[in-house]
């Protein structure tokens, strides 16, 4: 693909098909990632690549711990909830995502089974753990680095015919993550990210949401024209 067509075709992908994902194409992918910008060459980011029977554990850890009422316990913070024109988006997204699955606004059990598929990883074949290491707990630009490589991550396994989606509530029992994959203590739990080969036949892989424009998003200073 062109860098264009990556960036303008990718989208969040909810629904995978059961394939699994060669070791080495994966490989491909972060050597890509890897060559986002970091503050000061820092490199802050490590990857746990889980497929398989440990990724089985943690969808069901994670699953069980939450629907026994375990608080979570992300270690990278949460802030604060959305306001205002932040959280019209997420709702926005919500109900775009609930619409294209048929969830109804009153039906508890359908609703409760999506958010479970967040805890169970989108029921992908992969799941990347990024993790930084945790003697930068502390430092703004750690986090951003992060932020740079997941960017890079996901628009790389796109271009390479592979769907992905940024997912904070697969981290959110970390002590289920840590143990089953194998997290070493010297690094901070920051993100997961399913990934495998998009089945898009699956509703919610058709949602795109809108995106702010230029003019809302950009403020152009000393510009004569």
């Amino acid at each position: 693909m062109q860098f264009d067509e990556v960036i303008l075709g990718r989208r969040s992908i909810r629904g995978y098909k059961p394939d699994p994902v060669p070791r080495e194409l994966i490989e491909e992918i972060l050597t890509l990632a890897m060559r986002a910008p970091s503050s000061m060459n820092t490199q802050p980011w490590n990857f746990y690549v889980i497929t398989g029977e440990p990724l089985d554990r943690i969808r069901k850890g994670n699953t069980e711990r939450t629907l026994a009422g375990v608080p979570q316990s992300r270690e990278f913070r949460t802030g604060q909830p959305f306001e205002g024109i932040h959280r019209e988006r997420q709702v926005d997204v919500a109900k775009q995502l609930f619409g294209a699955m048929g969830i109804e606004r009153d039906n508890k059990e359908k609703r409760q089974d999506w958010v479970l598929r967040g805890f169970r990883q989108f029921d992908a074949p992969v799941c990347v753990i990024i993790t930084y290491d945790k003697v930068l707990d502390g430092s703004d630009d750690t986090p951003f680095d992060c932020g740079a490589v997941a960017t890079a991550l996901v628009n790389a396994a796109w271009s390479r015919g592979l769907g992905t989606v940024i997912n904070s509530q697969g981290i959110m029992q970390s002590p289920v993550v840590r143990e089953h994959a194998g997290i070493a203590d010297d690094q901070v739990i920051m993100k997961s990210i399913a990934l495998g080969w998009p089945d898009m036949d699956f509703p919610s892989n058709a949602v795109v949401p809108p995106r702010k424009s230029v003019a809302e998003a950009a403020t152009f200073v000393g510009f004569t024209d």
